[in-house]
């Protein structure tokens, strides 16, 4: 794994966990009640997105690695460009049941490669 493989898997993790961390005791009537809360997190999953967009044009062996690395991409697309028309219970849902899973995989994707 090359340092900017390593890079943008690190920045997956550092916006999956920040959007834990805000969302970590708050219910989603509260992320519907507070727009700036909605944006960080809208803006994190951009990232999240970006990142992995980036990896699968620069390593693709990496990023072959990742499931629903496809639905991922299209999530942030949808955020960016339909930014008018984001179903917040589709976010909350996806910070609920998705990332979880996708935090994991990510790190132990960066676990196995420094124990090598």
């Amino acid at each position: 794994m090359n340092d900017r493989t390593r890079k943008l898997l690190h920045d997956v993790v550092d916006s999956g966990r920040a959007i834990r961390e805000w969302c970590a005791g708050r219910s989603f009537e509260d992320y519907c009640s507070d727009r700036k809360f909605r944006r960080a997190v809208e803006r994190e999953f951009e990232i999240i997105g970006e990142a992995l967009n980036r990896l699968s044009e620069e390593d693709s062996a990496i990023a072959a690695q990742i499931p629903e690395l496809s639905r991922i991409i299209a999530f942030r697309n949808r955020i960016i460009h339909g930014y008018d028309s984001v179903d917040d219970a589709i976010v909350w849902g996806v910070m609920e049941s998705h990332l979880p899973r996708l935090l994991d995989h990510i790190e132990k994707l960066l676990a196995h490669e420094e124990t090598w």
